[in-house]
Formats: structure tokens, sequence, C-alpha cells
């Protein structure tokens, strides 16, 4: 429904979309804490938040570099301040925010480098800022998740600072090959997410003009040859079959679209998809924390990365949450409500962080 209302805004030249879904997700979003040492920083001329839990560590601190979400153009330090802040607090952990660049202003690879650049930067720097090198942990939700992915496997092969000890993917968007997986499918018409939504704010993104959209969920935005090239790896026929039981039915490829394989050229590139990852990078990944939802179209994307992972011998810690939506993990301090679901999950990342 909001997205609806941006949209109308647009089109009726009252205010741009993008910049009205900024403003509404840092809205009653406090930027303090009294648990915690707030502070703004640069990492390489890179802007990031630093959140640092009051209470004294008898010993370096773990660190969780937070990448958020928001397709690259819609999240921002202040709009995630409660999110790294229970990050902190559940986890006492030091929690850094990555305030990269947002598209369409900035267009790829603006958002890939300022992370890249603040993660290697801290990796270097951990020691002076009172943090354990090897116990840096990785972090992002949704778009912010690919970042992280995407991160993690341009470092596998750095042998010049400390290795990333693990990664925590909050329904991560993977790739965008196939929009006719079943869990597009399903939540077609389910908030907060739904398939059509994921490929208009790519196209945003990507500043393109493609007129009809629906051409993307019929997978008209690939070439032939790449839908055979990747079909090891992405592909309905590698989903359990528990997660078609809601409906799925295989749909054929549209006549092939050169505008919208413009519009969407960038989720074909093998070093921006984590999902077309070689075998040798995969394997040298760090152990994993992979969280789903049932009511996400981006579900099927964990499911086949999950797959990927474990086939190369990467550990995975799991969590699928039945009544989940995407976006659930997001907090709001206006609306300070926290969902039976969204507090499990938060339980099971808290835990799986506390190992290190």
């Amino acid at each position: 429904m909001v997205e609806g209302q941006a949209q109308l805004l647009e089109k009726l030249g009252i205010c741009n979309e993008i910049s009205f879904m900024r403003t509404l997700l840092k809205t009653g979003v406090s930027q303090t804490d009294r648990n915690l040492h707030i502070r703004d920083e640069q990492f390489d001329k890179v802007p990031v938040r630093i959140y640092e839990p009051k209470h004294p560590s008898g010993e370096p601190r773990r660190c969780l570099i937070y990448i958020h979400g928001g397709v690259g153009m819609i999240g921002t330090i202040n709009a995630y301040a409660a999110v790294c802040r229970l990050f902190a607090l559940k986890t006492k952990s030091m929690v850094v925010d990555i305030g990269y660049r947002l598209g369409p202003e900035h267009p790829h690879p603006a958002q890939f480098e300022d992370c890249m650049s603040a993660v290697t930067h801290f990796l270097k720097e951990a020691k002076n800022y009172g943090v354990d090198p090897n116990r840096i942990i990785l972090v992002g939700d949704s778009s912010g998740g690919t970042l992280v992915s995407v991160v993690c496997h341009h470092l596998v092969t750095r042998r010049d600072i400390p290795r990333v000890r693990a990664q925590v993917l909050i329904y991560p968007s993977l790739q965008i090959v196939d929009a006719t997986l079943p869990s597009y499918q399903q939540n077609s018409f389910v908030p907060v997410l739904v398939g059509k939504r994921i490929f208009h704010l790519i196209v945003k993104f990507s500043n393109e003009e493609v007129g009809d959209i629906s051409g993307f969920m019929k997978n008209a935005h690939v070439p032939d040859y790449f839908l055979v090239k990747y079909r090891k790896w992405i592909s309905a026929d590698l989903i359990p079959d528990e997660f078609k039981v809601r409906g799925y039915v295989p749909i054929a490829p549209a006549p092939f679209s050169e505008k919208l394989y413009k519009a969407a050229e960038l989720g074909f590139r093998e070093d921006l998809c984590p999902l077309f990852a070689t075998d040798d990078i995969i394997r040298q990944l760090p152990e994993t924390f992979l969280l789903t939802c049932e009511y996400d179209p981006l579900r099927d994307d964990g499911l086949l990365y999950k797959k990927r992972l474990e086939d190369n011998g990467v550990p995975v810690t799991w969590l699928h949450l039945k009544k989940g939506y995407h976006g659930i993990m997001y907090r709001n301090d206006l609306l300070p409500i926290e969902l039976k679901d969204a507090k499990r999950a938060m339980e099971h990342m808290a835990n799986f962080i506390q190992r290190y």
C-alpha cells in the first residue's frame, strides 16, 4: 500500500517515489540509546555509524559489519538505526553500519565499492577499535545480503587481510535470472514484497524506461543461453517439494526482450550474482547463517544458495520462518512491536553470532 502511494505521488509530480520511501523509512527511528556509544566516522572516505556497548569488555570485542537493504536506493544509516541497536545489544557486539552511496544517483558499482572499501579498511584497522580482527562477522538483509555475499566472495582470495569469520544473510536477494521459481509464483500478491515490485525497483535503479514490466515474470529478460548455462544452480528442480505445495506450475519463457535485458543487465554479471560463483569460490566462504521466509518471493534464492554452500562443504545454520515475510526483521521505534517470529529469528541469529 505504501509503495502504491509513493508511485502515485510520483505520477502526480508531487514527490519522487524513492525520496518518499527514504523519508518514510527513517521516520520514527531513534538515533540514540542509553546503553550504547554511537558515533559517526568515515572508513576510507565511506560514512559509517558505530554502535558500541557501554559495558566494558575484558577482551577484544566481536564486531558485526552491517550492510543494510533497500535495493541500493532506499536504506540509510538513519533508517536502520533501530535494527543496528538491537543487534549490538542482543549480541553484546560492536556494530558498524555502512552508509554506502545510493542509486539511482550513484549507479553501480558505487554500492559495492563503498562496502568493499569500508570492510577492508576495518579488517585492517580493527585492533585500533578494540576489536579482534578474527571475530568480524558480516550481516546483511535483502539487497544488503546480496552485498554481504558479493563482498565475501571477493575477499576469499585476499591474503593481505584477516578473513571474515562468518556471514549472516537475512532473506537475501541472490539472483534475478529466474522469476518463475515457486516462491515468485506463490508470493505474487503477498505484501511486503511482491515479484513485480522487485523488478519495478530494479528498473528504477537502472534508470531505464521499459513500460510494461510483466515480461520479467516470464523471464523475457533472460537470454536463452543464460538459462541453459546456469540451470545446474538456478532451477525449480532444485527446490524441495515441500516448498511447492502452495502452488507451482512450470512456465515457459516468454520471447526475449532486449529492453528488459538492458534494464536488468547488472543481474547477469558473474562477479555480482552470488549464485553464479564457481565452486572454487563457494567452498572458501565462511560459515553462514541463513534466514528465509515463507511469504517472500526471495525465499528460493536462499534455498538455492543453501544448497550451493552445503554441496561445497560450507557449514550453514538455516532458519526458515513458516509465517515470515520479507522485511520482518526491520524495526521502527514508533511501532516498537516485536513479532513472535522476528523475536525468535533474532534469538537464533544472536546464538549463532555469540559462538565467535
